[in-house]
Formats: structure tokens, sequence, C-alpha cells
């Protein structure tokens, strides 16, 4: 069996075999509802949701904050990586203060993030691209700086410039440090979507969890849950699919995935 193959089949298979434990808790075992509710009643959660259209205004609203954030500090991160990595002398400047904000945890920046942007999207996506910016700025700058000495001997011999340098030799060197801050910003930026719906939010799937936990009704939770699991992986997926297309100088260690 190819190994592209293994890694579709063997996590199936645990799949099935969750959902056969699950089955055997509920029905045979006594496990509550709002502990663990029924398969079918998650799948009917989802069919309600999705089908009948209950869920897709909240799907579409945390995807449309996701999406947004994430391209956002995404790209500013990537920016200021750059910068910081071919000005040594910005970077001790500003450092201390990236650190910082990164320190501050996001759940205590998000009510804050409310009342400066209001209890719209725009808060939402500003609360997710803090969470991307980190691991981006970071696999950015570290990416650029362990570019081989060796090609930009070369590079300055010819008496190239600092721009064909940085875009010819230092972007491509660290595409892969990149590439896996956009796979990892992917879940950590689904997170700070949840988190800033948690704190106020009339719509988004972080919404519709914390509005069926004064219910209990956990079926819809875990139907939320699943969206966003999907969702979660959707975007890593696509990332890998990118990473493989685009990336395709780079087929060694550093290159490769979890899964390959």
């Amino acid at each position: 069996m190819k190994e592209r193959t293994k890694s579709i089949v063997y996590p199936l298979l645990l799949l099935a075999a969750l959902l056969v434990l699950w089955f055997i808790a509920n029905r045979y075992l006594g496990v509550p509802y709002y502990v663990l509710p029924p398969v079918e009643g998650v799948l009917a959660a989802l069919y309600r949701g999705y089908v009948q259209g209950d869920f897709w205004g909240d799907f579409g609203f945390t995807l449309a904050s996701m999406a947004i954030g994430y391209v956002g500090g995404c790209t500013a991160a990537f920016i200021i990586g750059v910068l910081f990595a071919e000005y040594r002398w910005l970077e001790r400047l500003l450092y201390p203060f990236v650190l910082a904000l990164q320190s501050m945890p996001k759940v205590a920046l998000a009510p804050l993030i409310l009342v400066w942007f209001g209890f719209g999207l725009e808060s939402k996506a500003i609360m997710v691209a803090l969470v991307c910016f980190f691991p981006m700025f970071i696999n950015t700058a570290v990416g650029l700086k362990a570019t081989d000495p060796a090609l930009l001997d070369l590079m300055r011999a010819f008496s190239a410039s600092r721009w064909h340098i940085l875009t010819r030799i230092k972007i491509p060197s660290a595409a892969s440090h990149i590439f896996a801050a956009l796979q990892i910003s992917v879940v950590l930026g689904l997170i700070g979507a949840v988190v800033a719906e948690f704190v106020s939010s009339s719509k988004g799937l972080g919404y519709l969890i914390n509005a069926a936990t004064t219910t209990l009704d956990t079926s819809t939770m875990f139907a939320a849950l699943i969206s966003l699991a999907v969702l979660g992986i959707a975007g890593s997926q696509l990332i890998r699919a990118l990473h493989r297309k685009l990336v395709f100088w780079d087929r060694g260690e550093a290159g490769r995935t979890l899964t390959e």
C-alpha cells in the first residue's frame, strides 16, 4: 500500500473504530446523553444544520472571519518577518514589543478588541490575525536567516542586488518554513475565531456552541465541533497541496509534512 493511501485509509479506520466505541458507550454502557450524545442525534443535528440550512449562516460567518484574519495576519507577519531578517537594527528595536504582544493571552485581549472594533466581523478577523501572526512571523524570519551562506556569497560575487538575493535565494530557501507556518496558522486561526465568538457574537460556530450550552444540546455542540474540525482539516490539506505544488524544489526533510 502506498504511503499516501495509508495516510487516508488509516485515519478512516480509526474513525470507524471510534464511532463503534461511541455507539457502544451510548447503547450499552449507559453514558448520559449530555456527556456523549447518541451518534444518530449528532447526525440529525448535522442534517438539520446543513440540509435544512440552519448552520450555513454561522458556518459562513466563521469562515469569513477566519479567511480575512488569516490572510491579513499572515501577510503582515510575512512582511515584518522579512524586514526583521533583512534589517537587524529593526529586529533589535522592535522584537521585545512583538514578543510582549505574543505573551498576552488572546482570550484576555478579546474583550478589548471587541470594545475597539465592535461586535461584527471586523473584531473576529482581527482576533484571528493576532493568533496567526506570530507563527508566520517567526518562521519567516528564521527561514530567511537559515539560507545557505554559500549561496549568498555566490550571489554577492555576481554583484546581485539585495532585492534579487531576497527574492531569488532567501525566500525560496525559506519556503518550507513559511508553508509550515501557514499550515499551523489555519488551526490557530480557527481557535481565534471561536474564542472571539465565545466572548460576544450573534453568529458563527462558536456562538452556536455557546447557545447550545445553555440548553445542554450536546448534539448541536458536537455537530458544530465536527464542522470546525472539517474546516480545519480542509484548510490544512489545501496548504499542504499548495506546498507540494509550488515548492517543487524542496523534497528533503525540511519540505516534508507530518504525514509524508
